[in-house]
């Protein structure tokens, strides 16, 4: 999200780069951005193509991963021009288009990880219910909003920009912080809101969490664990977030009835009868979990949270930073495109088994 203030870049007097620095920068940028195309390309071409993917749930992680593709394609290649040859070549309109895109590509991606962290957190405290609204109908919708309010975000700068054809072409291409209120609604709406959001969603699905699995640790009969580790299981597939490994069917000697023939109690619930036992597994269950939501919460931190620090000190007049600094910054935002993928795909089971199957259907053409 290109938001750097360009009368504090005119103002810092820059060193040119070498041929080397320019050879390693754009190495580096090049692969971040092949990366964040075929890790992405991946996921979309995984849930299109493998029927059991096909869930309201799996829409929403496609749509992040079409954003994040967006952002590869359309933005990522011109920020490396921009960086190595230190000035824009492309002229006023290319310009407006390019920022506009940024922008409302940016942001949305940041909201998809609200409104995955809100149907997660909708699945685990209300599966029954939500289980019946949750379909594909009210993904397109969840989808819909999320670049209704992007757009809503990024597009007001475009009503007040000069839109005069300059003379020469412009030798920069950013957005100015010459409206304040402008740069903190943009900043609240992208970030800042959808942070404070994420962080309150995630740490209730993580004690729903908890608790599933400590009710399911003191169960003491066959029928109450069958019971939990239905619920269990059942919020497991819909938050699609932890569990992965907890439930197996590898144990042939124990098997619900048959309206329960699609779920089988874990072979180490069957013989857990000191608390000692229970405890320790529902332990390590609510280690796992707060695993995942770390590295989920981390990464999203870690790439953003710099970037809209600096977006507000220099949208508020209050410290100016170089260009290198706010290249560096929007990039390490841009690197969450690249870490989505692997963050919403790698602790699911199916995900993993239609990832082999693209790779060995490569390997076989």
């Amino acid at each position: 999200m290109n938001l750097t203030n360009c009368t504090t870049e005119a103002s810092t007097t820059v060193r040119p780069k070498t041929i080397t620095e320019k050879m390693f920068i754009c190495l580096t940028l090049v692969i971040i951005t092949t990366l964040t195309m075929l890790l992405n390309s991946a996921v979309i071409v995984a849930i299109c193509t493998t029927k059991k993917l096909h869930q309201p749930a799996n829409y929403l992680i496609c749509s992040l991963a079409v954003t994040d593709l967006l952002v590869a394609v359309l933005v990522m290649p011109l920020s490396i021009m921009y960086i190595v040859m230190d000035s824009w070549k492309l002229g006023y309109f290319v310009c407006e288009v390019w920022l506009s895109v940024d922008m409302t590509c940016c942001t949305c991606s940041i909201l998809h990880l609200c409104v995955i962290a809100l149907d997660r957190y909708w699945a685990i405290t209300n599966a029954i219910e939500y289980a019946r609204k949750r379909t594909a109908k009210r993904a397109g919708l969840m989808i819909l909003t999320v670049w209704t309010i992007s757009i809503f975000i990024s597009m007001p700068p475009l009503f007040w920009r000069s839109h005069r054809q300059l003379s020469p072409p412009p030798s920069q291409c950013t957005i100015q912080h010459d409206h304040v209120i402008y740069t903190i609604y943009s900043t609240l709406g992208a970030f800042y809101i959808p942070l404070t959001l994420i962080l309150i969603l995630y740490y209730r699905i993580y004690h729903a969490a908890k608790s599933l699995y400590q009710k399911r640790g003191s169960s003491r009969h066959l029928s109450n664990r069958s019971t939990d580790s239905q619920n269990s299981f059942a919020s497991c597939k819909l938050t699609q977030t932890f569990c992965v490994s907890d439930f197996s069917t590898s144990d042939p000697t124990t098997e619900f009835e048959k309206i329960h023939t699609s779920i089988r109690i874990p072979p180490f619930d069957n013989d857990l009868d000191h608390p000692g036992e229970r405890q320790q597994i529902s332990s390590t269950r609510e280690r796992k979990a707060a695993r995942i939501l770390g590295l989920i919460l981390g990464a999203f931190i870690l790439s953003w949270l710099p970037f809209f620090i600096k977006e507000l000190i220099v949208g508020l007049s209050i410290y100016s930073v170089s260009s290198e600094v706010a290249d560096f910054l929007t990039w390490l935002g841009y690197v969450n495109s690249l870490i989505n993928p692997l963050l919403y795909t790698s602790f699911n089971e199916d995900f993993k088994l239609a990832f082999k199957k693209l790779i060995r259907c490569r390997e076989h053409t």
